[in-house]
């Protein structure tokens, strides 16, 4: 019973688009300490396959569980980076596995990333990142994952020359990277391990998301049942409102889309706004469309949000004076579809396109943006 409310639980976090405390409810043991370290053949971001035996000369090695999409995991990247520069001349080697299978991740649960878990996108980050270590996938058999047995990411385990493992647990204890951590408990082990000392504290809790090993893809599954329940509306609305919707009095980040039913390129990207919305929304972040089709094909725009599941504020101009549309939603507007713009709260445009999106470029500047952040708040 308890393991079931503490399942529930995780899953109430992650569905509002939080981390959850890493508990262990699935039957996965994490390695023991002084455990011999699993062996494992895996691809890097760099194309060259990694073994353990890779690492043969390694006075310390340091296997990190990340990923790309776990806010927490994210907020310790520079950490990585900075630990894996400062040990690399004292004979100390780091390397990161993504254990996550990308068919297990939930769209709201990539509220704190422009990327997903899949390898593709793990080179974009250790691109992006500037990582400085081998940055390994695991998502496809999760066979080395299972051997580690990762609570979170992230989750690192230090072994000393024989590769015995020696320490397990957080890197240290402030999530925060603006704020200054209390415990050092990755590097106090390391630097005990290079002095030939005993590791003060051996073993400590973790904190960060939920692995996402390859069984819980029925939340998927689950999640696309319920985006199907949600009721999709199309509402009227004339230029003095949507001079209100550019204006944005509300309290979020809003990205407004300009679109028609017989606007191909508008109908070809349509579904990467359904996207995002499902990604942020949870964070601050809504997602409007307005219509430009004539107001008698009315139903016909309708039956187009509903089948593509856009349950947010939907909007249909009135009238068929397109040159008023266009001067409520942008003056600077020259009239093309679609049209897409980006507004911060009171009106700030951070970002106006017309024509198609790049909807990666897109998703950097959503999640860059202030209100929004790739780390938890």
């Amino acid at each position: 019973m308890k393991r079931f409310l503490i399942f529930v639980t995780c899953l109430i976090f992650l569905s509002a688009g939080f981390i959850c405390l890493a508990f262990r409810f699935d039957n996965r043991k994490t390695l023991e300490i002084g455990a011999s370290a699993p062996d494992f053949s895996l691809p890097g971001v760099d194309g060259k396959t990694y073994t353990l035996q890779s690492f043969k000369d390694a006075k310390v090695l340091a296997v990190v569980f990340m990923c790309n999409h776990c806010p927490t995991s994210q907020a310790y990247e520079d950490r990585v980076i900075k630990l894996t520069s400062d040990y690399a001349a004292k004979g100390v080697s780091v390397v990161a596995i993504n254990p996550n299978n990308p068919a297990s991740l939930r769209l709201d649960e990539l509220g704190y990333s422009d990327v997903g878990d899949s390898f593709e996108e793990m080179k974009i980050r250790a691109m992006d990142a500037h990582f400085n270590f081998p940055y390994l996938y695991d998502g496809e058999t999760e066979i080395a994952s299972n051997k580690y047995g990762p609570v979170c990411t992230p989750h690192i385990f230090i072994f000393d020359k024989d590769r015995k493992l020696r320490y397990q647990g957080r890197i240290d204890d402030m999530e925060n990277p603006k704020k200054t951590p209390h415990s050092q408990d990755a590097r106090n082990a390391i630097d005990a391990l290079l002095a030939g000392k005993e590791v003060p504290v051996a073993t400590t809790k973790v904190f960060g998301c939920s692995i996402k090993w390859a069984e819980k893809s029925v939340w998927i599954d689950k999640a696309k049942i319920q985006w199907a329940k949600e009721p999709v509306k199309l509402d009227t609305i004339d230029a003095k409102g949507l001079a209100e919707i550019v204006k944005n009095h509300s309290d979020k980040l809003r990205l407004i889309n300009v679109w028609a039913t017989w606007c191909g390129p508008c109908v070809e990207e349509f579904p990467d706004f359904v996207t995002m919305n499902r990604m942020y929304r949870d964070r601050g972040f809504e997602f409007v469309s307005v219509s430009a089709d004539d107001p008698e094909h009315k139903d016909k725009a309708l039956k187009f949000l509903q089948r593509n599941q856009a349950s947010g504020p939907n909007y249909i101009f009135n009238t068929d004076d397109k040159y008023k549309l266009i001067e409520a939603i942008d003056p600077k507007w020259e009239g093309a579809l679609p049209y897409t713009i980006l507004v911060e709260p009171e009106g700030k445009v951070v970002y106006a396109h017309q024509g198609i999106i790049d909807p990666d470029s897109l998703k950097k500047i959503i999640f860059d943006d202030p209100m929004i952040g790739r780390i938890y708040k």
